[in-house]
């Protein structure tokens, strides 16, 4: 097996994992950034809305505000105050890697202020591509660009991780890292009806899990509210069309949103979710109306949208547009601190696939691009402070080895268990008979398959023990609010299981026991 050493190596090439890459590679590190597809990787390029960051000094303790209510007391006050102190000043670093973001910020729901920068609908994109261009320009100088390279697994001595083996087209190839961070992405590939591209398969945190790191509140799940659903795949209509003035209407032609919040189309996502799922259910149908904006303004403010739309045979600027709520990102993750430390030394974990503490219950909007600059740099600051080359390329973590028997119908019971309304009854019959087939397959299929098995049993299991309903997760038989803990699971190797724990907010120190 081929051998690379690395000071750090980053795994996920989205804005976390470009990002983190270039910021270690600023202080003269020695990087390897992986990533599963080409570049550029991940669900940054798919972003439509834009990047959320306080648009001018005195707005923190709004944006903060803002994101706190979002989340439903579930947000760490160290990740939302880290991330509003330092999101404006990377968002200008993008703006000087050539990201022509719009002079004035827009609003989205659940924020209080303006402060949404775009470029079109189009913003993740140009991220994607400034970031790209300039991983691109760094190749070669201490940066080293391994494109379809699968993380198979982690390497850990001594209970620290130390590298990973990665699968690539001309096989297998060991990193030997002085730390390694994860910016792979989340999950939503798990649901069937999901606005996540295809590499969206919980790989990160499948790793870091089955090496030994805690992962947190996995129940909390955000169902984007307008989504178009055509041709087997969900069209993501971005937040932005509601924040232009769009209006949501049921199959009667009534305007709803009054009834469901006072903040109407713009309040928080998992409140128009559920609205729009209530709705949909009641009447039939539920619509977006953006007629009295314009054709000529709705086409001209998103040009992306309108063409995917127009292949659908519909006018974003002329019709109604039928929408429905799908999985669009996930809160939960690899347990982090405001630095991206995890709990297993040596890994480190920034974007999607971490849960920092930032969203809690439930992500602000557009606040999921600015995470990605602020903790990603954070991560790879720490990473490089603490880590060291090894003395040894460790053990390998034991790979799965197994991929689900008929995933599609797995998909299906995870849509039905834990969707956005869930009961205990919903959830135990979907984990009834869940579990993965013994299977020698090491195709990046099988181990994608194997990941999402794993990454949906803890799902299940985490929506079943939180006995309230809280952002993102919404139980029929607790629809009240409880006490504000996290879940925290984590493999207890001795025991061959997961074991589960409630966590208060805040808590610094975390012990685990079976």
């Amino acid at each position: 097996m081929k051998t690379v050493e690395a000071e750090l190596l980053v795994i996920g090439g989205g804005v976390a994992g470009a990002y983190a890459a270039l910021t270690a590679r600023s202080y003269g590190a020695d990087v390897v950034l992986a990533c599963k597809t080409a570049l550029p990787d991940g669900s940054t390029r798919w972003a439509q809305g834009g990047v959320a960051a306080p648009l001018e000094a005195g707005d923190e303790a709004a944006h903060a505000l803002d994101t706190q209510k979002a989340g439903r007391g579930l947000c760490e006050p160290e990740a939302v105050s880290a991330f509003v102190g330092e999101a404006r000043a990377h968002v200008e670093t993008l703006r000087d890697l050539g990201v022509a973001f719009s002079p004035h910020g827009t609003l989205e729901g659940g924020h209080s202020r303006p402060r949404i920068r775009h470029t079109g609908d189009a913003t993740g994109h140009a991220i994607s591509v400034a970031l790209g261009t300039a991983l691109r320009a760094g190749e070669g100088r201490g940066l080293r660009l391994m494109e379809g390279a699968f993380a198979r697994t982690l390497r850990v001595s001594g209970g620290t991780v130390v590298g990973a083996e990665l699968l690539t087209a001309g096989g297998h190839i060991r990193v030997v890292a002085g730390a390694v961070l994860l910016a792979s992405g989340g999950f939503g590939r798990l649901f069937p009806v999901t606005t996540a591209p295809p590499e969206g398969t919980g790989d990160g945190l499948a790793l870091a899990y089955r090496a030994g790191a805690a992962l947190r509140d996995l129940e909390f799940v955000q169902f984007h509210p307008t989504a178009v659903v055509a041709d087997g795949a969900a069209h993501l209509v971005t937040e932005a069309a509601r924040g232009e003035g769009g209006a949501l209407l049921n199959a009667h032609g009534e305007r709803f949103m009054e009834r469901y919040d006072v903040a109407l189309e713009l309040a928080p996502r998992d409140v128009v979710a559920r609205a729009i799922a209530a709705e949909i259910h009641s009447t039939g149908q539920v619509w977006l109306d953006l007629r009295h904006l314009g054709a000529d303004f709705v086409h001209a403010r998103f040009p992306t949208i309108t063409a995917t739309l127009r292949r659908l045979g519909l006018d974003l600027g002329r019709d109604l547009i039928p929408v429905q709520p799908a999985v669009h990102y996930t809160m939960g993750g690899v347990q982090t601190d405001a630095h991206g430390r995890t709990t297993l030394p040596g890994l480190y974990a920034a974007g999607e696939v971490a849960s920092s503490g930032l969203h809690g219950a439930n992500r602000l909007a557009s606040n999921s691009l600015s995470e990605g600059l602020v903790f990603g740099a954070r991560a790879a600051r720490a990473a490089l402070a603490e880590g060291h080359l090894p003395l040894n390329a460790g053990e390998a973590v034991p790979a799965p080895g197994a991929e689900p028997t008929g995933w599609g119908p797995l998909r299906a019971r995870i849509g039905r268990g834990a969707g956005l309304r869930r009961d205990a009854a919903g959830l135990r019959a979907a984990l009834r008979g869940w579990g993965p087939s013994p299977t020698s397959g090491e195709t990046r299929a099988d181990l994608e398959a194997a990941n999402l098995a794993l990454i949906g049993e803890l799902v299940l299991k985490a929506a079943l023990a939180r006995e309230e309903s809280r952002g993102g997760h919404f139980r029929t038989d607790f629809p009240q609010e409880g006490v504000g803990v996290h879940t925290v699971q984590q493999l207890d190797r001795d025991a061959g299981r997961d074991t589960l724990h409630h966590v208060p907010v805040g808590a610094r120190v975390l012990r685990f026991s079976a």
